[in-house]
């Protein structure tokens, strides 16, 4: 999972390519460098081996019985130092009136006393052969050679000659190793700063999305309604294109905020008619007596105010589920839980309920409408303050999972079994306290909708605990 998210990630696509070209680019640099020196410095030997033959093949001469001689010495001070790795030699080759070839018939002082063996190969006349041969000390030779007749040679014409000029490779093979190291290390530095430029490119390049990802925050959170900040002019486009949805979205939030209220307006007001109708003496016509009048009126009655509870109860869903797509809306905590407290002492004045408040932090927000804030903690503390003895408390928190408000009671709590129970639509704990049954379904569908939760606990008060959890906002502009 983690190797596919790696895969699907933009930056390690950039990083990827990006090295993958560097590694490419830094090799194929270094196999070419190097090749092209070692051809180069091949060449220059090779070539400085020809110039030496060439000195070599000028200066020659022959004496009596067409020994070789030197007219003048060979100027490199090499030749003069044993086994320095730069030689000559001087092989006779039988030219049909003197005796047989005589190998290393004259050799530069560098060799001593070591003869430089070529191998045999047809050879035309002035014609260069390059070879590799093993010399003195077991040195590998790089040698250059030619046959040369001199046929101007008193008394003895058409005597020939095999000239050799050998190196060890070591001169050759050195300058390279020393160029290819340098070349790889500087090649490795450069690589190392390649990727540091590629990291930081990308870093520098991506970061307008992670600029947009916090802005997208900041309206996830409840702070703002729309993307706001400096983006490129690449996502300028999406920007404005984000945001018209996101106005688009609220227009259409308040349409169906409309229509859900109409609807229950609508709803109500034949129910009204219907109530006041069952409660007006002599409102049935006809001959039914007096019982049948008086029982359908209670009946018509009882129905209608079911009615009532139930368009409210939907309508309070339909508004949450509004609000709770709407971004950048958001409720401070400390002044709905003030208000409510105020209200429910008095509702509750005849029982002398001490409502207690806990520090609340002016930071604490509610990601949501102010009404399905009220509707949900009011009905959290009625039920409380029905059932407490004396005491309710109210506390509130920001944890990780999101904002907590807790509500205890002193009351007579309620079973683990029951608990799960009484948060379904209609049902009530004990049928001989007043109420509909739809309060804590009305509190459990409306944090659902917020992607929140209540939860039914022991409270340390000996009576029931209430859990809120909510989506948290962060103070700021709407």
């Amino acid at each position: 999972m983690k190797l596919l998210r790696r895969r699907r990630s933009l930056r390690v696509r950039l990083l990827v390519g990006t090295l993958f070209w560097i590694a490419a680019s830094i090799l194929v640099a270094g196999w070419g460098l190097g090749t092209l020196f070692r051809q180069h410095v091949t060449t220059q030997f090779h070539a400085e081996l020809t110039s030496q033959l060439d000195q070599l093949t000028a200066q020659l001469s022959t004496g009596a019985d067409n020994a070789p001689t030197l007219q003048v010495a060979l100027s490199d001070p090499r030749l003069t130092r044993p086994f320095s790795g730069t030689y000559w030699q001087i092989d006779r080759v039988d030219g049909g009136t003197s005796a047989a070839a005589a190998v290393g018939a004259l050799r530069s002082r560098s060799l001593w006393d070591h003869v430089l063996a070529l191998p045999a190969a047809k050879q035309a006349l002035g014609d260069a052969q390059y070879a590799r041969i093993a010399g003195p000390q077991g040195q590998s030779l790089q040698v250059v050679a030619r046959t040369v007749q001199l046929d101007d040679t008193p008394g003895q014409a058409g005597a020939k000659f095999r000239l050799m000029v050998a190196a060890d490779e070591r001169f050759l093979l050195e300058p390279v190793a020393r160029l290819n190291g340098t070349l790889w290390l500087a090649l490795a530095v450069l690589a190392a700063g390649l990727v540091l430029a590629a990291g930081m490119q990308v870093w520098v390049g991506l970061a307008p999305l992670r600029t947009l990802r916090l802005a997208l925050g900041r309206v996830h959170s409840g702070s703002t309604q729309r993307l706001e900040g400096e983006f490129p002019a690449e996502l300028r486009p999406l920007i404005d294109d984000f945001n018209a949805v996101l106005a688009q979205h609220a227009q259409v939030v308040e349409r169906a905020r409309t229509h859900a209220g109409n609807l229950a307006h609508a709803l109500k007001t034949p129910l009204s008619v219907l109530a006041n109708a069952a409660r007006t003496p002599g409102a049935s016509q006809g001959a039914a007596p007096a019982s049948c009048s008086s029982e359908l009126a209670l009946l018509v009655e009882e129905q209608v105010a079911i009615a009532r509870k139930q368009v409210d109860y939907h309508l309070a869903r339909a508004q949450a589920a509004v609000a709770s797509r709407l971004p950048g809306v958001q409720t401070a905590l400390q002044p709905v839980v003030s208000g409510l407290v105020r209200v429910m002492q008095r509702i509750h004045a005849e029982r002398a309920i001490d409502i207690r408040i806990g520090p609340l932090e002016p930071t604490l927000y509610f990601r949501g409408e102010v009404q399905d804030l009220q509707e949900m903690l009011g009905n959290l503390l009625d039920n409380a303050c029905k059932w407490a003895r004396h005491q309710v408390d109210v506390q509130a928190a920001l944890e990780p999972q999101g904002l907590v408000i807790t509500i205890d009671d002193d009351g007579p709590g309620l079973p683990t079994g029951q608990r799960a129970v009484v948060l379904q639509r209609g049902v009530r704990a004990d049928e001989r306290v007043p109420g509909s049954g739809l309060g804590l379904a009305i509190v459990d569908d409306l944090a659902r909708l917020y992607g929140g939760s209540v939860a039914l606990q022991e409270s340390p008060a000996s009576g029931l605990r209430a859990v809120l959890t909510l989506p948290t906002a962060t103070p700021g502009a709407d």
